[in-house]
C-alpha cells in the first residue's frame, strides 16, 4: 500500500492536510475575557437571543444602570452625574490615590532596605513577608492603615462587618465540639471585585495568589513581596518545580502552625462574579487539611455595580471612582474546622465550605465556570460590533 502512494503523481495528488495541532492546556489560556475569538463569534449573538445568554451565565450578568460592559443608555440625569464627577471628584480621587501607593511604596522600601527577599531553593518564589522585628511590624500596620485610607478615596467611607456565632466544625465521638482555639491556615472569601483586595489588606493584610509579572511592576512590584504573594509562572514546566498548589499548600500549613508566618487569602472560585452567586471552589485552599476562616463579601448600589464583571478594567476603576459613595458588606463566618472524611477529601472540604458560605450569605450556587465567561464575554462583545 506504501509503494502505490509513493507511484501516485504529484500533479493529481492533493497536498496533505497540515497534522492537527494538538488543543493548548487549560491552564495556559491567557485571552482576554472581553475580546471575540473569531469574525463568526463576534456575528453568532443577536439582541434577541441575548436574553436566553443570561439565563445561562446568570453569574456574569451586570444588573446595574450601565448595562453590560458598561454600555448601556443612561437616563440624561446619570449622564450629567458622570460629568460632574469626572470634572470634578475623579481628578482629586486620582491623585489622593497615587499619593497613598507611593507613601506606601516608600514605606516598604524603607523597610527592607539592605534586606534580602526570602526565596525558596526553586527560585519561584521570594517575599518579605517573613522578615520579623519591628520593619514587619511597621510594613503591616501602614499597609492596613493605607488600603483602609485607599478604600476611603475609592468613596468606601463606612464598611459594615458582622460577624457569626461561633467556629463550625464537626463534633467528637463524645457529642462535644472541638476544640477550636486553632489558628486558621487560609481566608477563604467570594470573589466580586478586585476591591476585595484592598478589603483584605485592611483587615488582615493576608497574601495573596498573583501572576508572576506583578512581582516587575513598578511600585506594586516591592508591595506585593511585602505581602507574601504567591507567584503564579504557568509557562514553567521545569522538573523541580512544584507548583503553584504545592507552594500554596506549605504556606498554608505553615500559617497555621506558626502565628507568626503570614496568613494566605484565598479566593476559591478563580474568577469573579456578579456577587449574587457562588461558583464551584478550586481545593488550593483545602489540601493542607488545615481550618480556614470563611469570608463573604457583598456590594450594594444604586447605580452603579462594583463588581468587576463583563467590564473592561479602565471603564470600571472610571464609573467606580465617578460614584460619590460606595458600599460595602462584610461577614465574617466562624472558622471552620474540617473533619477527618474532609480532611481526606479536599473536593468534600471545598464543596461544604461553599454551601455553608452560599446558605449564610445567600448565594445562589452556580456550576458555570471561566470557560464559560469566556463565551458570555465574547458573546457580548460580538453583539457591540454589530451595534
Amino acid at each position: 500500500m506504501e509503494t502505490e502512494l509513493k507511484d501516485l503523481s504529484p500533479a493529481t495528488q492533493p497536498p496533505p492536510p497540515p497534522p492537527p495541532q494538538p488543543p493548548a492546556p487549560a491552564d495556559k489560556d491567557d485571552r482576554p475575557l472581553l475580546k471575540p475569538e473569531s469574525d463568526a463569534e463576534a456575528s453568532a449573538i443577536t439582541p434577541e437571543n441575548l436574553a436566553e445568554l443570561e439565563k445561562r451565565f446568570a453569574a456574569y450578568v451586570r444588573r446595574d444602570a450601565y448595562g453590560s460592559m458598561g454600555r448601556g443608555e443612561l437616563p440624561l440625569r446619570e449622564k450629567v452625574l458622570l460629568g460632574v464627577a469626572m470634572a470634578t471628584l475623579v481628578p482629586v480621587r486620582v491623585v489622593a490615590a497615587l499619593a497613598i501607593l507611593v507613601a506606601y511604596y516608600l514605606i516598604c522600601r524603607g523597610c527592607t532596605l539592605l534586606k534580602k527577599p526570602n526565596r525558596e531553593e526553586e527560585g519561584e518564589q521570594e517575599d518579605y513577608a517573613h522578615m520579623g522585628g519591628w520593619r514587619r511590624k511597621v510594613i503591616v500596620a501602614c499597609g492596613r492603615v493605607l488600603s483602609r485610607a485607599m478604600l476611603f478615596v475609592m468613596g468606601f467611607y463606612w464598611i459594615n462587618e458582622t460577624s457569626r456565632g461561633a467556629s463550625c466544625g464537626p463534633e467528637d465521638d463524645g457529642g462535644k465540639r472541638q476544640e477550636e482555639h486553632e489558628r486558621p491556615g487560609a481566608i477563604v472569601s467570594n470573589h466580586v471585585s478586585y476591591v476585595d483586595i484592598l478589603y483584605h489588606m485592611s483587615s488582615s493584610f493576608p497574601s495573596f495568589v498573583a501572576k508572576r509579572s506583578v512581582a516587575k511592576l513598578p511600585l506594586v512590584g516591592l508591595i506585593s513581596k511585602c505581602l507574601g504573594c504567591v507567584y503564579v509562572q504557568r509557562e514553567s514546566k521545569s522538573s523541580d518545580f512544584k507548583g503553584v498548589s504545592g507552594v500554596i499548600t506549605e504556606r498554608v500549613r505553615e500559617a497555621h502552625q506558626n502565628k507568626d508566618a503570614p496568613m494566605m487569602m484565598l479566593f476559591p472560585e478563580g474568577t469573579t462574579t456578579n456577587g449574587e452567586y457562588l461558583l464551584p471552589f478550586k481545593t488550593g485552599a483545602f489540601l493542607a487539611k488545615a481550618p480556614v476562616l470563611p469570608v463573604i463579601l457583598n456590594y450594594p448600589y444604586q447605580r452603579f455595580s462594583p463588581a468587576w464583571d463583563s467590564i473592561s478594567g479602565a471603564r470600571h476603576v472610571l464609573f467606580l471612582l465617578c460614584q460619590f459613595i460606595n458600599h460595602i458588606e462584610v461577614t465574617h463566618l466562624p472558622v471552620y474546622h474540617p473533619s477527618e472524611q474532609e480532611k481526606n477529601d479536599a473536593k468534600l472540604y471545598a464543596n461544604n465550605v461553599r454551601k455553608l458560605m452560599a446558605k449564610e450569605g445567600h448565594l445562589i450556587l452556580s456550576d458555570i465556570g471561566l470557560a464559560e465567561k469566556r463565551v458570555y464575554h465574547a458573546a457580548l462583545n460580538g453583539l457591540i460590533c454589530q451595534c
